[in-house]
């Protein structure tokens, strides 16, 4: 979350992605740090999963962070 903040500051823009365990901790830590990041929540957990599962994960989620990036 600080990353995203930061990089949103200096004019980048970011998405912050995490898996759906982190949900209100994330959101928690934007309150925190006066900021509402673009997200995507990914299912949980990510850990345990295969390669294949992160890349299946990943290709679900890339339009829903190019769709948070282009708004």
């Amino acid at each position: 979350m600080h990353d995203t903040s930061d990089f949103e500051a200096r004019g980048l823009p970011s998405v912050f992605v995490a898996s759906s365990e982190f949900a209100e901790a994330a959101a928690a830590q934007a309150r925190a740090l006066g900021f509402e990041p673009a997200s995507v929540l990914v299912p949980h957990p990510i850990q345990d999963r295969t390669d294949e599962e992160v890349r299946r994960l990943a290709d679900d989620a890339v339009d829903a962070v190019v769709a948070a990036l282009t708004v």
